[in-house]
């Protein structure tokens, strides 16, 4: 070897390489966890926070290898997000819900987005699966935010559809191209149930943020959201599934102007399901 020659890499000196973290919030979801974490198995680790479940979501996390902690005082889902900030370990962390489900193409593009190491917020579309099937003319909403360098994510605020509070900002953001499948509502008993949980956060920050509350005000939202859902958006090609999804989204909407105005003495953002 020459003087100019530079010296040999040694494997223990080569750049670490950056670890991700897949982070679920569970409460009760025995029958979708499984799903939720086989489809995350390729990550480097997975933590969950259970906020109190009845079931076997705890047990069956554990026997899939995840990392489980409980946090049963349910203060928010912020609250419970900033919480898995704790555990997590990962150069990344990557928030999945635990009735969705990490496509193997995403998986793909997950995983070059971590070696790339490019100081980007990843955001995902959804495909939605409702009531048994895939809502395949119905158009995914905006991106949401779902990737994020550790170093950069400081917590979460808001009541409900929280916000990261990030370092460094303006962060850019880049949109992955293959989708998240979200089981979003598997029965009409569930669907109630998160109903209830959803109208009443939207309540607290609609009435944070000044809007108008009423039955008026909740008929004149509701239906002009099934309206957008079920004919500019094409819900109707999907069947009774169809309807039944965007007439959910439109109850809720209802119920969040409602409640805003006859509930408006015991809202809370601490509404568990």
């Amino acid at each position: 070897m020459t003087p100019a020659d530079p010296p040999p890499t040694s494997p223990s000196s080569a750049p670490a390489r950056p670890r991700l973290t897949i982070a679920v919030l569970t409460k009760n979801e025995a029958s979708r966890i499984g799903r939720c974490l086989r489809s995350a198995a390729f990550a480097d680790e997975r933590v969950v926070v259970d906020s109190g479940s009845s079931d076997d979501t705890v047990a069956l996390a554990r026997g899939l290898g995840a990392q489980v902690f409980l946090h049963a005082d349910w203060q928010g889902f912020a609250v419970q997000r900033n919480r898995l900030l704790t555990h997590a370990s990962g150069d990344y962390i990557f928030f999945l819900d635990a009735d969705e489900e990490i496509t193997p193409t995403l998986q793909q593009e997950l995983r070059a987005a971590i070696q790339a190491d490019a100081r980007v917020v990843g955001c995902v579309r959804w495909r939605v699966v409702a009531f048994g099937r895939e809502l395949r003319h119905f158009r995914s909403q905006a991106p949401v935010e779902r990737l994020f360098r550790r170093d950069q994510l400081q917590r979460f605020e808001g009541a409900v559809h929280e916000r990261a509070v990030l370092a460094g900002e303006p962060v850019p953001r880049q949109t992955l191209e293959s989708a998240l499948l979200h089981y979003s509502r598997d029965s009409v008993r569930a669907s109630l149930e998160k109903l209830t949980q959803y109208a009443m956060l939207g309540a607290v920050k609609r009435a944070r943020s000044g809007k108008p509350g009423g039955i008026v005000a909740g008929m004149v939202y509701g239906t002009s959201v099934f309206i957008r859902l079920y004919f500019f958006k094409l819900g109707f090609l999907d069947g009774g599934a169809g309807f039944l999804f965007c007439y959910f989204i439109a109850l809720e909407c209802f119920f969040r102007c409602v409640a805003q105005r006859y509930d408006s003495a015991s809202l809370t953002e601490t509404v568990g399901r």
